[in-house]
């Protein structure tokens, strides 16, 4: 079956979209790309670009890994008009084969930080700076590009499209799209494996659920947007306890740690055992369910965020981590009707007007005449009655209804 597999993977290509801006997740989907494809035994991995930039650590894990992975990584800005600024840029510079599609841009690799109010603005620091030529010209230099050029996209924001890149060697290729690019790099050699790529199948990269969930914390709006209102939930919590402001505003902080690069591990099992301590609170508390679904959502994600992508020994495709994250997910999901049930059914009987049984149909006896109102003897007490009809003294009556102090009773 490994023969077969590997026979059946010698013309493929395996196709990853980075299109965001670079954040720890793309780290995380970079790499399990790189594992797919070589489990699939691919002639190549292509990482297709489009992207803005994005952290400078993230980017500089991304290089380790294209270095370190014996798979030839084809880097493509794509579609036409696409751009690959900054970390793209660096990317691109870096990867084993770099192509642009017709219309494209790449450059501005100047490093920013984020200004107070919101915006960016340039780093001069020559520390850091001289730090990011050295890196961008000795990765140009390795694959033999031009060095200069590396050098002027951070000094000087330099920009350039297909053509110019083509032309100045900082590419490979120009290509109008992937099958196109396959076709005019097969028979090349690129680490010490030559490239059989005109014709292959191209398989896209289907990241699994926990690091979409990941992608979509990394984004670096909301895992911002996070942090803060799980900071403010938190003091409003403190400050006004009994709410569960302080709830909300752990698990924010919690989701937003993790988007910001903290272990996921360690925040996967955090959520975990938040929720499971939220559901016991539940069953002690009268919050009418807030708590519980509070503690759902907690488990849901941190199974999510939990769910193993892959061992170095073995391979778990797409498919059956989705399955193992349903594994996860559906138990959760149960125990979360089985809860929102129990606490229907809790908030009916609570709402319910108390219901009293009351005397009807029991017997009682008239003291006085009653002419509409009067007296009964009704286990041992004194009642005021009200008759649907006359009853003289001493005359058995039976209680109709109780209302408040009032019976209403009839002649037996």
């Amino acid at each position: 079956m490994l023969l077969s597999a590997s026979g059946a993977g010698e013309e493929t290509v395996l196709a990853i979209a980075i299109d965001d801006a670079i954040t720890p997740s793309s780290d995380d989907l970079l790499q399990q790309a790189i594992e797919e494809a070589d489990d699939r035994g691919c002639q190549a991995l292509l990482v297709i670009l489009d992207t803005p930039g994005g952290g400078l650590q993230e980017t500089m894990e991304i290089l380790r890994l294209i270095e370190e992975t014996e798979l030839p990584v084809i880097a493509y800005v794509y579609p036409q008009g696409s751009t690959a600024w900054s970390a793209g840029t660096m990317i691109l510079i870096s990867s084993d084969l770099a192509a642009m599609a017709p219309h494209t841009i790449i450059g501005s690799a100047q490093p920013v930080r984020l200004s107070p109010t919101g915006g960016t603005e340039p780093i001069n620091d020559t520390k850091t700076t001289n730090a990011i030529v050295a890196l961008i010209e000795e990765k140009a230099r390795r694959h033999g590009r031009n060095a200069t050029a590396a050098r002027e996209f951070v000094l000087s924001n330099l920009n350039l499209n297909a053509e110019e890149a083509l032309s100045y060697g900082v590419i490979e290729q120009v290509s109008t799209d992937p099958e196109a690019l396959l076709a005019a790099i097969d028979g090349l050699t690129v680490k010490n494996r030559t490239l059989e790529t005109a014709g292959a199948k191209i398989v896209y990269f289907e990241p699994p659920v926990r690091l979409w969930l990941l992608q979509l914390l990394s984004d670096p709006m909301i895992s911002g947007l996070l942090m803060l209102i799980g900071l403010y939930a938190l003091i409003f919590g403190i400050s006004n306890p009994g709410i569960g402001a302080e709830v909300f505003g752990l698990i924010c902080l919690a989701l937003g740690l993790i988007g910001t690069g903290f272990d996921v591990n360690i925040g996967a099992i955090f959520l975990i055992l938040l929720g499971m301590g939220l559901i016991v609170a539940e069953l002690h508390s009268h919050s009418f369910g807030l708590l519980g679904l509070a503690g759902l959502i907690c488990i849901v994600a941190g199974s999510i965020l939990l769910a193993p992508v892959g061992y170095p020994q073995w391979y778990y495709p797409g498919s059956y981590q989705r399955s193992m994250a349903v594994m996860f997910v559906v138990p959760s999901l149960i125990m979360g009707i089985f809860f929102a049930l129990a606490i229907y059914k809790v908030a009916q009987a609570r709402l319910r007007r108390p219901f009293n049984a009351g005397p009807a149909g029991e017997e009682a006896e008239a003291l006085d005449r009653l002419d509409l109102k009067g007296h009964v003897l009704y286990n041992g007490e004194y009642w005021v009655a009200e008759a649907v009809e006359v009853v003289e003294a001493g005359e058995k009556v039976v209680v109709v209804e109780k209302d408040g102090s009032l019976l209403r009773v009839r002649r037996r």
